[in-house]
């Protein structure tokens, strides 16, 4: 066993598209949505992913190169290497909530929905993709008891457009107090001008290139460029992923 890695087992996995598996362990996670873990597997090498699900504890993998393609090869009882939970991730302060998916943004963004679910809080979840394939979870966060609203760039399924649009709409609406989301980072940009423009609170949680998980490296830096708000030197595996602006 590697120091400081706890040892799961795989115990199914659901495919949710072509390149998409949702992988459940044989165990539980203690963590805050949003939160993150690095990935580790004998010969293959170290990734980091979002938490999608703690009870039991989930993945959700796209297979987009070596790591993940290897995780999409194992079989019901294999092993698998985990450190964390490590970041910091949403906080439930939220009475109106507006969450905002891009892809397999969508992940993270679960687990935050449950917990605001449970208690009380009312939730708008926008998703968006490219087309209808890479729409994620919608049904699941329906089943949550969210209000879902399904944005498409090529108009397969739902209204025809980027996410940005559905939000707008939302945020016109008067009723929301934070936004939280997850994807891409130009999506995020987007939806930091459009929450300081609303007047309302954000929780971004950024997508960026982690190497060590620790905050040693340097590489997951986010620049400011892409949010004014972001303090300098912002990295994401360590002062994030979520970045919390309480100041619109």
């Amino acid at each position: 066993m590697r120091e400081g890695f706890a040892t799961y087992q795989l115990v199914s996995s659901k495919r949710l598209n072509d390149t998409t598996l949702w992988m459940t362990f044989d165990g539980d996670i203690e963590a805050q949505a949003g939160q993150f873990v690095m990935a580790w597997l004998p010969g293959v090498g170290e990734k980091p992913f979002s938490i999608a699900g703690m009870m039991p504890f989930s993945l959700m993998v796209v297979d987009v190169g070596p790591f993940s393609h290897a995780m999409h090869q194992l079989q019901p009882g294999d092993k698998f290497w985990i450190k964390g939970p490590l970041g910091h991730g949403f906080r439930e302060s939220a009475d109106n909530l507006l969450l905002v998916g891009g892809g397999y943004g969508a992940a993270p963004l679960l687990a935050f929905a449950r917990t605001a679910r449970e208690k009380g809080v009312k939730v708008i979840t926008c998703l968006g993709a490219r087309t209808a394939e890479g729409l994620l979870l919608d049904e699941d966060f329906a089943e949550l008891g969210c209000e879902v609203r399904l944005m498409t760039e090529d108009g397969s399924a739902g209204q025809k457009g980027l996410v940005t649009l559905a939000v707008e709409e939302a945020l016109k609406e008067g009723e929301v107090d934070t936004l939280a989301a997850c994807g891409p980072t130009g999506m995020l940009s987007a939806l930091a001008g459009l929450a300081r423009r609303y007047d309302v609170l954000t929780q971004l949680s950024w997508e960026a290139q982690m190497r060590c998980g620790m905050g040693l490296c340097g590489s997951c830096e986010v620049p400011r460029s892409l949010d004014p708000a972001l303090p300098p030197g912002w990295l994401a595996c360590f002062d994030g992923p979520v970045f919390i602006n309480d100041k619109p």
